[in-house]
C-alpha cells in the first residue's frame, strides 16, 4: 500500500521523505500550503490536532511528528533499503541520542534562523535582528560539538549514515543554500566534509528536486 505524506513542501517533511526513499518505500504526497493556511483547516486538523506537518497515512494508521515517522519506518521495513537505526544495541543509543540532539539543540536555533532570515525574504514579514543574533549564537555552540564529534566519527552516530544525519539535512541546506549562512558549515572542516557527504546523497537530490524551499 501506497503511503501518503502531507505537506511535501515543507523542511520537517523532506526528513521523512528522505527515510522513505533511503528504505525504498512508495509514497505519494498530498500537498498542504502552510503560507494559505490549509495546515488550520478542518479536516487536515483532524489527522494532525496541533496543526502542523507532516503527517502521514499508512494505510488505516495515522502518524504525526516527523523523527517519530521516520523511527517508525526505519523499524518497519528494516530489512530493506539503508539501515538507519544502528545494527547493534550501542549503535541504536547512538542513532537515538543523536536525534534527540538534533530535535533539543539544533533545531530549535536553525529554526529561528529560518523562520527571522529567509521567513521574511519569502513573504516580508518583520525579522528580529537579536533572535538572529542569539541563535547564531547557540547554533554556533552546537556545531562545535559537533564538530568535535565528527573529528572522530565519518557521521553523528559513527561510521554509518543513519536518521541521526537524515534529520539535519533540510534545516543545513536552508543555512548553507538558503540564508547566506553558509559559513557556520564551512568553517568548520569536519562538519563541512559531513555536509558535503549527506547532502550528495541520491535521495536528497531526488527529494530536493521534487520539493523546493519552503517553510
Amino acid at each position: 500500500m501506497v503511503v501518503k505524506v502531507y505537506g511535501p513542501h515543507c523542511a520537517s517533511t523532506k526528513r521523512v521523505l528522505v527515510c522513505l526513499v533511503e528504505k525504498e518505500i512508495e509514497f505519494e504526497v498530498v500537498p498542504v500550503d502552510v503560507f494559505k493556511g490549509q495546515h488550520k483547516d478542518p479536516e487536515y486538523l483532524k489527522l494532525q490536532p496541533f496543526g502542523v506537518v507532516p503527517v502521514i497515512k499508512d494505510g488505516d494508521f495515522t502518524l504525526y511528528e516527523s523523527r517519530a515517522i521516520m523511527r517508525y519506518y526505519a523499524e518497519k521495513y528494516r530489512s530493506q533499503g539503508v539501515e538507519l537505526l544502528g545494527r547493534t544495541i550501542e549503535e541504536r543509543g547512538l542513532v537515538e541520542q543523536w536525534l534527540e540532539v538534533e530535535a533539543h539543540n539544533f533545531h530549535p536555533p536553525a529554526y529561528n534562523l529560518v523562520i527571522h532570515v529567509l521567513f521574511p525574504q519569502l513573504v516580508g514579514a518583520t525579522s528580529d535582528p537579536k533572535v538572529i543574533e542569539e541563535s547564531e549564537t547557540k547554533l554556533v555552540h552546537v556545531l562545535n560539538i559537533y564538530e568535535e564529534r565528527l573529528s572522530k566519527s565519518k557521521y553523528l552516530a559513527g561510521d554509518f549514515f543513519s536518521l541521526a544525519d537524515i534529520s539535519h539535512i533540510p534545516f543545513l541546506d536552508y543555512i548553507v543554500n538558503n540564508m547566506e549562512k553558509g559559513y557556520l558549515i564551512r568553517d568548520r572542516k569536519s562538519v563541512s566534509a559531513w555536509w558535503d557527504d549527506i547532502s550528495s546523497r541520491p535521495s536528497w537530490k531526488k527529494v530536493l528536486q521534487l520539493y523546493r524551499v519552503s517553510i
